[in-house]
């Protein structure tokens, strides 16, 4: 399989991801609790294949931090699109540019080069335009679905730019691990709490037979991990990062088509502005490299 088939296979499953997990919610599973069965399996397949990254991931605290930072970002990502709307949550999710640029400098002390001062001044005129309300007044987020967005893209630069730290150190198994078991102990940790309150209900589904298709989408899942890995493995960072892009189109399309998003004037241009400066990110990384 071609690296670049294999990205686009990834992107084509987030960017689908929303609905069924609206159609899980409906029948009475959250999306939290989704979320736990779909990485439970990764788990379980990686555990079984390599038992000695649990070991590195046991010695190693950086990859703690991965393994949070990946459960918070498939737990935000998750709940807002199967609630909110597709749309905003997406672009919102795609504001990682901006905060990447601001973890690089805190966490691996990059310096801010020109480039990514335009980016991210193009990723918060962005986001500015998307959060303006109607009426007027502060662009802030208008629900949780959109703090979900927020969080989860910030949450998926901080797991980005740990993983580029921790590369020289950590076998891809053990960085693999704590991204599973993250997707997997925050969600189920969220869950509880949240069911414990009442806020959400416990797991359920109306019978059996709808196992089968949640344990259909988590082979789904699993295989577009292994597909991402497969083609970020063979392919400039710059191209992944360009193929990755297609989730968005893939989201809204589908949400427009389907009823899970709108788009105006207003978001569309929001977007363009960050979609420019995730394409800029994949630019510096290309001129870096060079």
């Amino acid at each position: 399989m071609k690296p670049q088939l294999a990205l686009m296979f990834n992107a084509l499953i987030w960017g689908l991801s929303w609905w069924p997990f609206r159609q899980f919610q409906a029948l009475g599973l959250h999306p939290l609790w989704t979320t736990v069965a779909l990485y439970l399996l990764s788990l379980l397949v990686l555990s079984a294949s390599q038992p000695q990254a649990w070991r590195e991931l046991a010695r190693t605290p950086a990859l703690w931090l991965v393994t949070l930072a990946a459960g918070m970002t498939n737990t935000a990502f998750n709940w807002g699109v199967a609630t909110g709307d597709v749309v905003r949550v997406v672009l919102l999710f795609y504001l990682m540019p901006l905060w990447a640029v601001l973890l690089a400098r805190l966490i691996l002390g990059e310096r801010l080069t020109a480039l990514a001062g335009l980016r991210m001044a193009l990723a918060l005129g962005g986001a500015a335009i998307v959060l303006a309300p109607e009426g007027g007044g502060l662009p802030l987020p208008a629900g949780l679905s959109d703090w979900l967005g927020l969080a989860g893209g910030f949450t998926f630069a901080l797991n980005n730019v740990m993983l580029r730290r921790q590369s020289a150190s950590n076998g891809p198994a053990a960085c693999a691990l704590a991204m599973f078991a993250g997707g997997v102990g925050v969600a189920g940790t969220a869950a509880a709490l949240l069911a414990g309150a009442s806020v959400i209900s416990w797991p359920g589904l109306p019978g059996a037979i709808w196992l089968l298709p949640l344990a259909g989408m988590a082979l789904l899942f699993f295989l577009s991990n292994l597909s991402l890995q497969y083609g970020a493995g063979r392919l400039p960072a710059n191209v992944t990062a360009i193929i990755m892009l297609t989730e968005v189109p893939v989201a809204a399309l589908s949400a427009l088509w389907l009823g899970g998003g709108q788009l105006d004037v207003k978001t569309a241009l929001g977007g363009v502005c960050i979609l420019a400066a995730a394409l800029l990110a994949a630019l510096e990384r290309k001129a870096s490299a060079a």
